[in-house]
Protein backbone atom coordinates (compact mmCIF):
# COMPACT_ATOMS: atom_id res chain seq x y z
CA UNK A 1 0.00 0.00 0.00
CA UNK A 2 1.38 3.41 -0.61
CA UNK A 3 1.99 6.18 2.35
CA UNK A 4 -1.16 8.32 3.99
CA UNK A 5 -2.23 10.23 1.16
CA UNK A 6 -0.83 13.85 2.93
CA UNK A 7 2.40 12.41 4.02
CA UNK A 8 3.31 10.64 0.80
CA UNK A 9 2.36 14.43 -0.92
CA UNK A 10 4.88 16.22 1.87
CA UNK A 11 7.56 13.58 1.06
CA UNK A 12 7.53 14.30 -2.43
CA UNK A 13 7.80 17.82 -1.99
CA UNK A 14 10.50 17.88 0.49
CA UNK A 15 12.55 15.34 -1.85
CA UNK A 16 11.50 17.75 -4.87
CA UNK A 17 12.72 20.92 -2.69
CA UNK A 18 16.20 18.90 -1.80
CA UNK A 19 16.79 18.44 -5.74
CA UNK A 20 16.79 21.79 -5.87
CA UNK A 21 20.03 23.61 -6.53
CA UNK A 22 20.85 26.15 -3.42
CA UNK A 23 20.35 29.21 -5.38
CA UNK A 24 17.14 28.56 -6.54
CA UNK A 25 16.12 28.09 -3.38
CA UNK A 26 17.51 31.21 -1.76
CA UNK A 27 15.77 33.37 -4.66
CA UNK A 28 12.60 31.68 -3.94
CA UNK A 29 13.17 32.71 -0.23
CA UNK A 30 14.12 35.90 -1.23
CA UNK A 31 17.55 37.22 -1.31
CA UNK A 32 19.45 38.64 1.46
CA UNK A 33 20.75 42.51 1.16
CA UNK A 34 24.36 40.89 0.45
CA UNK A 35 23.40 38.66 -1.95
CA UNK A 36 22.83 39.15 -5.76
CA UNK A 37 19.25 38.91 -7.28
CA UNK A 38 18.71 35.82 -9.30
CA UNK A 39 17.65 37.25 -13.18
CA UNK A 40 16.61 34.06 -14.54
CA UNK A 41 13.24 32.58 -13.96
CA UNK A 42 13.28 29.31 -11.60
CA UNK A 43 12.59 25.94 -14.26
CA UNK A 44 10.88 24.96 -10.99
CA UNK A 45 7.09 24.84 -9.91
CA UNK A 46 6.17 27.29 -7.52
CA UNK A 47 6.04 25.65 -4.47
CA UNK A 48 3.04 27.60 -1.85
CA UNK A 49 0.24 25.99 -0.19
CA UNK A 50 -2.11 25.31 -2.94
CA UNK A 51 0.17 23.57 -4.54
CA UNK A 52 0.93 21.36 -1.60
CA UNK A 53 -3.04 21.02 -1.31
CA UNK A 54 -3.50 19.31 -5.24
CA UNK A 55 -0.54 17.28 -4.70
CA UNK A 56 -2.04 16.24 -1.45
CA UNK A 57 -5.61 15.90 -3.56
CA UNK A 58 -3.93 13.77 -6.48
CA UNK A 59 -2.00 11.83 -4.16
CA UNK A 60 -5.19 11.03 -2.05
CA UNK A 61 -7.10 9.87 -5.29
CA UNK A 62 -4.75 7.52 -6.40
CA UNK A 63 -4.19 6.02 -3.26
CA UNK A 64 -8.12 5.28 -3.13
CA UNK A 65 -8.05 3.97 -6.64
CA UNK A 66 -5.19 1.43 -5.60
CA UNK A 67 -6.49 0.26 -2.12
CA UNK A 68 -10.27 -0.06 -3.40
CA UNK A 69 -10.77 -0.45 -6.91
CA UNK A 70 -12.87 -3.74 -7.38
CA UNK A 71 -9.78 -5.14 -9.42
CA UNK A 72 -5.33 -4.78 -8.20
CA UNK A 73 -4.25 -2.52 -10.51
CA UNK A 74 -0.72 -1.96 -12.25
CA UNK A 75 0.21 1.07 -10.70
CA UNK A 76 2.95 1.93 -13.37
CA UNK A 77 -0.26 1.93 -15.58
CA UNK A 78 -1.72 3.46 -12.89
CA UNK A 79 0.33 6.48 -13.01
CA UNK A 80 1.25 6.47 -16.52
CA UNK A 81 -2.54 7.03 -17.33
CA UNK A 82 -2.62 10.54 -14.82
CA UNK A 83 0.40 11.41 -16.86
CA UNK A 84 -1.21 11.16 -20.14
CA UNK A 85 -4.64 12.45 -18.56
CA UNK A 86 -2.98 15.59 -17.69
CA UNK A 87 -0.94 15.98 -21.06
CA UNK A 88 -4.22 15.81 -23.26
CA UNK A 89 -5.15 19.11 -21.68
CA UNK A 90 -2.59 20.61 -23.09
CA UNK A 91 -2.37 20.48 -27.24
CA UNK A 92 -2.22 17.62 -29.38
CA UNK A 93 1.19 18.18 -29.97
CA UNK A 94 2.26 17.48 -26.15
CA UNK A 95 2.82 13.45 -25.70
CA UNK A 96 3.90 11.03 -22.91
CA UNK A 97 6.49 8.56 -24.30
CA UNK A 98 6.69 5.34 -22.25
CA UNK A 99 9.26 3.12 -21.39
CA UNK A 100 8.51 0.54 -23.68
CA UNK A 101 8.51 3.35 -26.46
CA UNK A 102 11.05 5.88 -25.56
CA UNK A 103 14.17 3.51 -27.41
CA UNK A 104 11.97 3.28 -30.89
CA UNK A 105 10.94 7.18 -30.83
CA UNK A 106 14.30 7.91 -30.40
CA UNK A 107 15.39 5.82 -33.46
CA UNK A 108 12.81 6.85 -35.49
CA UNK A 109 14.03 10.40 -35.71
CA UNK A 110 16.96 10.02 -37.76
CA UNK A 111 16.10 6.62 -39.44
CA UNK A 112 14.21 6.92 -42.46
CA UNK A 113 11.38 4.77 -43.21
CA UNK A 114 8.41 4.32 -45.94
CA UNK A 115 5.84 6.37 -45.80
CA UNK A 116 2.60 7.71 -47.85
CA UNK A 117 3.64 11.29 -48.30
CA UNK A 118 1.14 13.27 -45.82
CA UNK A 119 1.87 15.43 -43.18
CA UNK A 120 -1.23 15.27 -39.92
CA UNK A 121 -2.46 17.49 -37.66
CA UNK A 122 -5.45 16.72 -35.24
CA UNK A 123 -8.19 19.63 -34.22
CA UNK A 124 -10.96 19.04 -32.23
CA UNK A 125 -10.06 15.32 -31.49
CA UNK A 126 -10.25 14.37 -35.31
CA UNK A 127 -6.81 13.34 -36.89
CA UNK A 128 -6.82 15.57 -40.54
CA UNK A 129 -3.95 15.59 -43.27
CA UNK A 130 -3.10 19.06 -43.30
CA UNK A 131 -1.08 18.13 -46.86
CA UNK A 132 -0.40 15.47 -49.53
CA UNK A 133 2.91 15.75 -50.46
CA UNK A 134 3.07 15.72 -54.36
CA UNK A 135 4.05 12.87 -56.52
CA UNK A 136 3.40 10.64 -52.93
CA UNK A 137 1.22 7.85 -52.81
CA UNK A 138 -1.63 9.99 -51.14
CA UNK A 139 -1.45 12.29 -53.59
CA UNK A 140 -1.45 10.49 -56.43
CA UNK A 141 -5.03 8.43 -54.83
CA UNK A 142 -6.82 11.58 -54.53
CA UNK A 143 -6.14 12.79 -50.71
CA UNK A 144 -6.28 16.62 -49.94
CA UNK A 145 -5.74 18.80 -47.33
CA UNK A 146 -8.57 18.86 -44.91
CA UNK A 147 -9.45 15.19 -45.39
CA UNK A 148 -9.90 13.21 -41.80
CA UNK A 149 -8.14 10.14 -41.49
CA UNK A 150 -11.35 7.49 -39.53
CA UNK A 151 -9.23 4.33 -39.62
CA UNK A 152 -5.50 3.12 -39.88
CA UNK A 153 -5.61 -0.80 -40.94
CA UNK A 154 -8.79 -1.12 -39.26
CA UNK A 155 -8.18 1.11 -36.00
CA UNK A 156 -10.07 4.15 -35.22
CA UNK A 157 -8.20 6.95 -34.77
CA UNK A 158 -10.49 8.55 -32.15
CA UNK A 159 -8.43 9.43 -29.74
CA UNK A 160 -5.76 8.31 -31.26
CA UNK A 161 -2.37 11.02 -31.01
CA UNK A 162 -0.43 12.64 -33.71
CA UNK A 163 2.47 10.15 -32.62
CA UNK A 164 0.53 7.13 -32.28
CA UNK A 165 -1.24 7.63 -36.13
CA UNK A 166 2.48 8.42 -37.45
CA UNK A 167 4.07 5.51 -36.19
CA UNK A 168 1.16 3.27 -37.64
CA UNK A 169 1.55 5.07 -41.10
CA UNK A 170 5.19 4.97 -41.30
CA UNK A 171 6.39 0.93 -42.45
CA UNK A 172 8.74 -0.75 -44.51
CA UNK A 173 9.22 0.27 -48.18
CA UNK A 174 6.38 -1.69 -50.53
CA UNK A 175 4.41 -2.52 -47.47
CA UNK A 176 0.66 -1.32 -47.87
CA UNK A 177 -1.39 0.52 -45.41
CA UNK A 178 -5.42 1.14 -45.20
CA UNK A 179 -7.24 3.77 -44.59
CA UNK A 180 -10.40 5.02 -44.17
CA UNK A 181 -11.02 8.67 -45.24
CA UNK A 182 -13.54 11.11 -45.25
CA UNK A 183 -13.94 13.84 -47.86
CA UNK A 184 -16.44 16.69 -46.21
CA UNK A 185 -15.68 18.59 -49.63
CA UNK A 186 -17.67 15.92 -51.28
CA UNK A 187 -19.36 14.45 -48.50
CA UNK A 188 -18.47 11.06 -48.88
CA UNK A 189 -16.26 7.83 -47.23
CA UNK A 190 -13.64 5.66 -48.96
CA UNK A 191 -10.96 2.65 -47.59
CA UNK A 192 -7.38 3.54 -49.58
CA UNK A 193 -5.28 0.59 -50.03
CA UNK A 194 -1.58 2.38 -50.54
CA UNK A 195 1.82 1.40 -50.54
CA UNK A 196 3.98 3.08 -48.25
CA UNK A 197 7.22 4.81 -50.52
CA UNK A 198 10.16 6.60 -49.41
CA UNK A 199 9.68 10.44 -49.70
CA UNK A 200 12.28 12.41 -51.29
CA UNK A 201 10.47 14.60 -53.33
CA UNK A 202 11.21 17.78 -54.59
CA UNK A 203 9.59 20.63 -52.81
CA UNK A 204 9.65 23.65 -55.11
CA UNK A 205 7.26 23.63 -57.46
CA UNK A 206 5.82 25.31 -60.18
CA UNK A 207 2.41 25.51 -61.75
CA UNK A 208 2.76 23.40 -64.34
CA UNK A 209 5.95 21.73 -66.68
CA UNK A 210 7.77 22.05 -69.71
CA UNK A 211 7.91 19.06 -72.09
CA UNK A 212 11.31 18.14 -70.55
CA UNK A 213 9.23 17.58 -67.66
CA UNK A 214 11.31 20.07 -65.64
CA UNK A 215 8.98 22.56 -64.22
CA UNK A 216 7.85 26.16 -65.50
CA UNK A 217 8.20 28.83 -62.70
CA UNK A 218 6.75 31.66 -64.56
CA UNK A 219 2.79 32.00 -65.27
CA UNK A 220 2.51 34.73 -67.57
CA UNK A 221 5.17 35.13 -69.62
CA UNK A 222 3.71 38.20 -71.06
CA UNK A 223 3.95 40.36 -67.79
CA UNK A 224 6.46 37.84 -66.33
CA UNK A 225 4.96 36.80 -63.07
CA UNK A 226 6.43 33.73 -61.50
CA UNK A 227 4.59 31.20 -59.77
CA UNK A 228 6.48 29.08 -57.20
CA UNK A 229 5.05 26.47 -55.23
CA UNK A 230 6.53 25.10 -51.73
CA UNK A 231 4.59 22.09 -50.24
CA UNK A 232 7.10 21.83 -47.35
CA UNK A 233 9.75 22.99 -45.76
CA UNK A 234 12.55 20.37 -45.53
CA UNK A 235 16.03 20.26 -45.63
CA UNK A 236 16.66 21.18 -49.56
CA UNK A 237 14.07 23.34 -49.58
CA UNK A 238 15.93 26.35 -48.84
CA UNK A 239 18.65 25.43 -51.45
CA UNK A 240 16.19 24.92 -54.01
CA UNK A 241 14.18 27.99 -53.81
CA UNK A 242 17.45 30.33 -53.97
CA UNK A 243 18.35 28.14 -57.46
CA UNK A 244 14.63 29.19 -58.51
CA UNK A 245 14.86 32.58 -57.97
CA UNK A 246 18.37 33.16 -59.18
CA UNK A 247 16.91 31.76 -62.85
CA UNK A 248 14.00 33.91 -61.99
CA UNK A 249 16.30 36.90 -61.56
CA UNK A 250 17.77 36.38 -65.12
CA UNK A 251 14.64 36.38 -66.60
CA UNK A 252 13.95 39.62 -65.27
CA UNK A 253 10.94 38.48 -64.00
CA UNK A 254 8.04 41.86 -62.76
CA UNK A 255 6.55 39.88 -60.18
CA UNK A 256 6.18 37.05 -57.86
CA UNK A 257 3.51 34.61 -56.00
CA UNK A 258 4.71 32.49 -53.70
CA UNK A 259 1.85 29.58 -53.10
CA UNK A 260 2.06 28.40 -49.18
CA UNK A 261 -1.33 26.57 -49.30
CA UNK A 262 -1.94 23.05 -47.58
CA UNK A 263 1.76 23.42 -46.42
CA UNK A 264 2.57 22.26 -42.84
CA UNK A 265 5.27 23.61 -42.36
CA UNK A 266 8.99 22.07 -41.87
CA UNK A 267 12.69 23.06 -40.62
CA UNK A 268 12.65 26.49 -38.79
CA UNK A 269 15.90 27.12 -40.47
CA UNK A 270 14.31 26.83 -44.10
CA UNK A 271 11.44 29.36 -42.87
CA UNK A 272 14.53 31.39 -42.34
CA UNK A 273 16.33 31.26 -45.02
CA UNK A 274 13.59 31.84 -47.39
CA UNK A 275 12.13 34.81 -45.49
CA UNK A 276 15.78 36.17 -45.85
CA UNK A 277 15.35 36.40 -49.74
CA UNK A 278 12.92 39.16 -49.54
CA UNK A 279 14.03 41.47 -46.85
CA UNK A 280 17.19 43.36 -46.22
CA UNK A 281 17.48 43.74 -42.72
CA UNK A 282 15.17 43.73 -39.45
CA UNK A 283 13.50 40.67 -37.57
CA UNK A 284 12.67 37.58 -39.12
CA UNK A 285 10.64 35.99 -35.94
CA UNK A 286 11.41 34.72 -32.39
CA UNK A 287 10.69 32.11 -29.90
CA UNK A 288 9.81 32.99 -26.43
CA UNK A 289 7.99 30.86 -24.08
CA UNK A 290 7.11 30.99 -19.98
CA UNK A 291 10.83 29.31 -18.73
CA UNK A 292 12.19 29.51 -22.70
CA UNK A 293 14.68 32.30 -23.30
CA UNK A 294 13.89 34.65 -26.20
CA UNK A 295 15.39 34.18 -29.22
CA UNK A 296 15.34 36.52 -32.47
CA UNK A 297 16.35 35.98 -35.89
CA UNK A 298 17.02 38.67 -38.25
CA UNK A 299 17.99 39.45 -42.24
CA UNK A 300 21.29 38.93 -43.05
CA UNK A 301 22.23 42.00 -45.38
CA UNK A 302 22.99 41.32 -49.44
CA UNK A 303 21.06 37.91 -48.97
CA UNK A 304 17.98 39.46 -50.75
CA UNK A 305 17.37 38.14 -54.24
CA UNK A 306 14.54 39.73 -55.70
CA UNK A 307 13.06 43.15 -55.60
CA UNK A 308 9.54 42.83 -57.05
CA UNK A 309 5.59 43.22 -56.15
CA UNK A 310 5.33 39.68 -54.45
CA UNK A 311 1.51 37.68 -53.56
CA UNK A 312 1.71 35.08 -50.88
CA UNK A 313 -1.01 32.77 -50.77
CA UNK A 314 -2.26 30.88 -47.61
CA UNK A 315 -5.12 28.99 -46.57
CA UNK A 316 -6.76 26.97 -43.36
CA UNK A 317 -4.04 24.44 -44.09
CA UNK A 318 -1.10 26.68 -44.14
CA UNK A 319 1.12 26.29 -40.71
CA UNK A 320 4.16 26.00 -39.15
CA UNK A 321 7.35 27.26 -41.25
CA UNK A 322 4.83 28.62 -43.74
CA UNK A 323 3.26 31.22 -41.05
CA UNK A 324 6.53 32.37 -40.19
CA UNK A 325 7.60 33.28 -44.13
CA UNK A 326 3.74 34.86 -44.40
CA UNK A 327 4.03 36.72 -41.78
CA UNK A 328 7.52 38.43 -41.99
CA UNK A 329 7.07 39.31 -45.58
CA UNK A 330 3.44 40.66 -44.46
CA UNK A 331 5.00 42.44 -41.77
CA UNK A 332 7.82 43.83 -43.54
CA UNK A 333 5.23 45.18 -45.98
CA UNK A 334 7.33 43.14 -48.37
CA UNK A 335 4.38 41.07 -49.52
CA UNK A 336 0.20 40.88 -49.20
CA UNK A 337 -1.32 37.71 -48.13
CA UNK A 338 -3.69 36.32 -50.19
CA UNK A 339 -6.04 33.50 -48.82
CA UNK A 340 -7.27 32.33 -45.55
CA UNK A 341 -6.40 32.64 -42.24
CA UNK A 342 -3.42 30.28 -41.37
CA UNK A 343 -3.54 26.97 -39.15
CA UNK A 344 -2.16 28.48 -36.32
CA UNK A 345 0.81 26.12 -35.74
CA UNK A 346 3.63 28.08 -33.95
CA UNK A 347 4.86 25.97 -30.90
CA UNK A 348 8.26 24.77 -30.19
CA UNK A 349 8.30 21.25 -28.85
CA UNK A 350 10.92 19.75 -26.22
CA UNK A 351 11.87 15.97 -25.12
CA UNK A 352 12.11 16.17 -21.29
CA UNK A 353 13.24 13.12 -19.71
CA UNK A 354 11.74 11.49 -16.79
CA UNK A 355 12.52 8.95 -14.70
CA UNK A 356 16.47 9.75 -15.20
CA UNK A 357 16.17 8.74 -18.96
CA UNK A 358 13.88 5.53 -18.61
CA UNK A 359 10.55 7.65 -20.29
CA UNK A 360 10.36 11.02 -21.40
CA UNK A 361 7.57 13.59 -22.57
CA UNK A 362 7.47 15.74 -25.80
CA UNK A 363 6.33 18.98 -24.46
CA UNK A 364 5.39 21.95 -26.05
CA UNK A 365 7.69 25.15 -24.32
CA UNK A 366 7.44 28.24 -26.25
CA UNK A 367 6.13 29.23 -29.10
CA UNK A 368 6.90 31.42 -32.26
CA UNK A 369 6.03 35.59 -32.69
CA UNK A 370 6.02 37.33 -35.65
CA UNK A 371 8.47 40.45 -36.29
CA UNK A 372 5.43 42.76 -35.17
CA UNK A 373 5.85 40.53 -31.65
CA UNK A 374 2.19 39.15 -32.18
CA UNK A 375 1.49 35.75 -31.71
CA UNK A 376 1.44 32.75 -34.49
CA UNK A 377 0.27 29.77 -32.13
CA UNK A 378 -3.37 28.90 -31.44
CA UNK A 379 -4.09 27.51 -28.15
CA UNK A 380 -6.43 24.99 -27.47
CA UNK A 381 -9.12 27.81 -25.78
CA UNK A 382 -8.31 30.19 -28.17
CA UNK A 383 -11.01 32.30 -30.15
CA UNK A 384 -11.33 33.61 -33.62
CA UNK A 385 -11.58 37.28 -32.23
CA UNK A 386 -7.95 36.42 -31.08
CA UNK A 387 -4.44 37.10 -31.98
CA UNK A 388 -3.05 33.88 -33.81
CA UNK A 389 -2.13 32.79 -37.59
CA UNK A 390 -1.58 34.88 -40.47
CA UNK A 391 -4.56 36.76 -41.39
CA UNK A 392 -5.16 37.75 -45.22
CA UNK A 393 -4.31 40.95 -46.41
CA UNK A 394 -7.17 44.00 -46.04
CA UNK A 395 -9.17 43.08 -48.74
CA UNK A 396 -7.75 39.83 -49.82
CA UNK A 397 -9.52 37.31 -48.29
CA UNK A 398 -10.90 34.51 -50.59
CA UNK A 399 -13.06 31.97 -49.22
CA UNK A 400 -13.25 28.82 -51.00
CA UNK A 401 -16.47 26.47 -50.83
CA UNK A 402 -16.57 23.10 -50.42
CA UNK A 403 -17.33 22.62 -54.41
CA UNK A 404 -14.93 25.04 -54.94
CA UNK A 405 -12.30 23.09 -52.69
CA UNK A 406 -12.72 19.93 -54.54
CA UNK A 407 -13.05 21.43 -58.27
CA UNK A 408 -9.30 23.43 -57.55
CA UNK A 409 -7.75 20.04 -55.69
CA UNK A 410 -8.50 17.93 -59.03
CA UNK A 411 -7.37 21.04 -61.19
CA UNK A 412 -4.22 21.01 -59.13
CA UNK A 413 -3.29 17.23 -59.51
CA UNK A 414 -4.37 16.60 -63.30
CA UNK A 415 -2.04 19.28 -63.65
CA UNK A 416 0.87 18.37 -61.55
CA UNK A 417 0.29 13.96 -62.38
CA UNK A 418 2.87 14.73 -65.82
CA UNK A 419 3.39 16.78 -68.61
CA UNK A 420 0.91 19.10 -69.83
CA UNK A 421 2.54 20.97 -73.16
CA UNK A 422 1.47 21.00 -75.50
CA UNK A 423 -2.24 21.11 -73.89
CA UNK A 424 -4.97 18.42 -74.60
CA UNK A 425 -7.54 20.00 -77.19
CA UNK A 426 -9.87 20.57 -74.32
CA UNK A 427 -9.79 24.03 -73.23
CA UNK A 428 -9.03 24.97 -69.57
CA UNK A 429 -11.49 26.01 -67.76
CA UNK A 430 -11.44 29.84 -66.23
CA UNK A 431 -9.05 30.38 -63.18
CA UNK A 432 -11.62 32.10 -61.18
CA UNK A 433 -13.38 29.14 -61.92
CA UNK A 434 -10.43 26.81 -60.28
CA UNK A 435 -8.42 28.76 -58.41
CA UNK A 436 -10.08 31.93 -56.79
CA UNK A 437 -6.85 32.82 -54.85
CA UNK A 438 -4.69 32.26 -57.40
CA UNK A 439 -7.12 34.52 -59.76
CA UNK A 440 -7.11 36.94 -56.32
CA UNK A 441 -2.64 37.14 -56.97
CA UNK A 442 -2.87 37.85 -60.57
CA UNK A 443 -5.03 40.24 -60.32
CA UNK A 444 -3.17 42.20 -57.60
CA UNK A 445 0.36 41.24 -59.59
CA UNK A 446 -1.55 42.98 -62.66
CA UNK A 447 -2.43 46.30 -60.86
CA UNK A 448 0.83 46.64 -59.22
CA UNK A 449 2.46 45.93 -62.46
CA UNK A 450 0.48 48.53 -64.18
CA UNK A 451 1.01 51.71 -61.81
CA UNK A 452 3.59 53.85 -62.64
CA UNK A 453 6.97 53.35 -61.42
CA UNK A 454 8.10 55.50 -58.42
CA UNK A 455 10.90 58.32 -59.41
Amino acid sequence: MWKNPASFALSALTTFALLLPMERLTWAAGPTPSEPSVSQPSPYAEIDDDYVELIQMFADALDQVDRNYVEKLDRRKLIEAAIRGVITELDPHSTYIPQEELARFRTNIDQQFGGIGIQIDSRNGQLIIASPLVGGPAYDAGLGAGDRILEINGQSTKGMTIDDAIARLKGDEGETVSLVIYHPAEFKTETVELEREMIQLQTVLGDQRLENNDWDYIYDHDQKIAYVRITIFSRNTAEEFAAVLQQLKKDEIRGLIVDLRSNPGGLLSAAIEISDRFINEGKIVSVEGRNTPKREWSAVADTTLVDVPVAVLVDHFSASASEIVSACLQDHERAVVIGQRTWGKGSVQNIINLEEGKSAMKLTTASYHRPSGKNIHRLPDAKDTDEWGVSPSPDMEVEMTPKQLANFQNYRRRRDMGTLIPHPPAPEPPLADVDPVLAKGLEYLESKLSQPASP
